[in-house]
């Protein structure tokens, strides 16, 4: 028994989400008054908690006969995805304050989504991949569609469930290929077949149907058709989380699937990839320009985001992962305080979302104005600011990987995306003031001040993060 407890400790974390969501779910059931407020607290304190056993885990360990392994990098991807639910979580408590429609299942459904992103970055075997996948999609589809009463979020879950169900079987048919041609789904196994001789072609088949299921999963073009009505339908918090959590999730288990098993066939995966990559930047660049709602705008900005954290995956070395994983970091806290900003665009009570409403907010609301002008700076790449930082390891592994045409695709598509950006500091200096904005939350306020602060000290001193972000880079290679 002693052994087979043992043989549970590199899953900790998990087990302690799992079993704490399920109770904070009895406690929401039990509670007879609303208690949206109390379980995202609650749901606050289990993602600290999971992050602490994150990190006092094992360094190297597998389990659950090789399903699930532990590493440095696995641990660096779970700590991303755990601030960036912990701090969407923040947002969902002060967004529950003043919203009626809150119910206490919100909190709930982003423990379990990120339960199953958790599940995803650990998995060993493409069956593990697919079980922490689905964990994740099905609290997704709800979180979707929470506005039911809504035509807008009806439609925006209505469209994830339907193409999320696509991608799934796309994923399941391409796993079914590779198992069937290479006679494993284990990461080990396969890396071991791979490395046998010319892959057969059913097994490159299977790998461009995995792909494209997984791309789903990070709205990379052209898979990306969901991402503005699910962003403009879903509430600015719920929103928050979709731009972040799964994003990272998917596009560090992308990371490891292609650099791992598959590490044998890149140049067949790697055409495919740069394909990916640079139709997510130039469509995200592009179409972004025309849009007048912020939320679709930052649809289409994490989009081209995506494709810059494409580039790190196409250059399939230590220096590519380490300027993905930078990058990731970067944009998680770029996101959130864009949009913890957005959360606090409320007029008398009500929220609005047009880029025009924040006209002149320099005059009205000074602080907040900085704080999202510092965060566009930011996403355009422009210095001294993180967002330069992180656009700037990932153009560098390109060129010192030969693929310099790649990287002046990404310069230029961030030359346009800086035009979107812009013209929202444009609009909240420069324009005559609009009605003044309610004053924000305390919470909102801090996160907003943080987001915007750390953007400065990153790019000030990175060498803590670039380190960081190397050593799990190193252990994704290693083993």
């Amino acid at each position: 028994m002693s052994f087979e407890l043992s043989s549970l400790m590199p899953a900790l974390p998990e087990i302690f989400l799992a079993i704490a969501a399920m109770a904070f779910l009895m406690l929401g059931v039990f509670r007879k008054d609303d208690s949206t407020e109390l379980l995202s607290w609650l749901g606050v304190a289990a993602m600290a908690v999971t992050g602490f056993l994150v990190l006092r885990g094992p360094d190297a360990a597998v389990t659950f006969s090789n399903l699930f392994i532990v590493n440095g990098f696995t641990s660096f991807a779970k700590i991303l995805v755990l601030m960036g639910a912990g701090l969407t979580m923040l947002m969902i408590n002060s967004w529950a304050k003043q919203a009626k429609t809150a119910r206490f299942e919100l909190p709930i459904l982003v423990l379990f989504a990120t339960l199953g992103m958790m599940m995803m970055i650990s998995a060993n075997d493409l069956i593990s991949v697919y079980l922490g996948l689905e964990l994740q999609s099905l609290s997704l589809y709800v979180l979707a569609a929470y506005h039911r009463d809504s035509i807008k979020s009806t439609e925006a879950g209505v469209k994830y469930f339907v193409l999320g169900a696509l991608a799934s079987g796309l994923l399941l048919y391409g796993s079914s290929l590779v198992y069937g041609f290479a006679g494993t789904t284990t990461f080990a196994g396969l890396a071991e077949a791979m490395r046998g001789g010319e892959p057969h072609i059913g097994v490159i088949v299977g790998i461009v149907f995995v792909i494209a299921g997984l791309a789903f999963k990070v709205s990379a073009v052209p898979f990306h058709m969901w991402t503005p009505d699910v962003y403009e339908g879903a509430p600015t918090p719920i929103t928050a989380f979709f731009s972040v959590g799964p994003k990272i999730a998917a596009l560090c288990l992308f990371l490891r699937v292609l650099v791992g098993p598959f590490e044998p066939m890149i140049e067949q995966w790697q055409q495919v990839i740069i394909l990916i990559s640079i139709l997510s930047m130039l469509w995200g660049s592009f179409a972004a320009i025309v849009q007048k709602n912020i939320k679709r705008l930052m649809a289409y900005s994490s989009i081209g985001h995506v494709g810059y954290a494409l580039v790190g995956l196409v250059v399939g070395n230590e220096e590519g992962a380490r300027g993905l994983l930078f990058y990731l970091l970067i944009y998680l806290f770029m996101n959130i305080g864009t949009f913890a900003v957005i959360l606090s665009m409320r007029v008398n009570g009500r929220y609005v979302e047009e880029i025009s409403d924040l006209s002149g907010l320099a005059k009205t609301r000074p602080g907040m104005a900085m704080a999202l002008g510092a965060l566009m700076f930011s996403m355009a790449g422009i210095p001294p600011l993180a967002g330069f930082l992180g656009k700037f390891y990932i153009f560098v592994a390109a060129v010192n990987a030969g693929f310099v045409p790649l990287a002046i695709i990404g310069v230029l598509a961030s030359v346009v995306g800086a035009f979107y950006y812009i013209r929202i500091v444009k609009v909240i200096y420069f324009d005559e003031p609009a009605a003044a904005f309610d004053k924000p939350d305390m919470v909102n306020g801090a996160i907003m001040a943080l987001c915007s602060i750390l953007m400065l000290v990153y790019f000030v001193a990175p060498s803590p993060l670039v380190n960081g972000a190397e050593a799990a880079a190193r252990a994704l290679f290693l083993g």
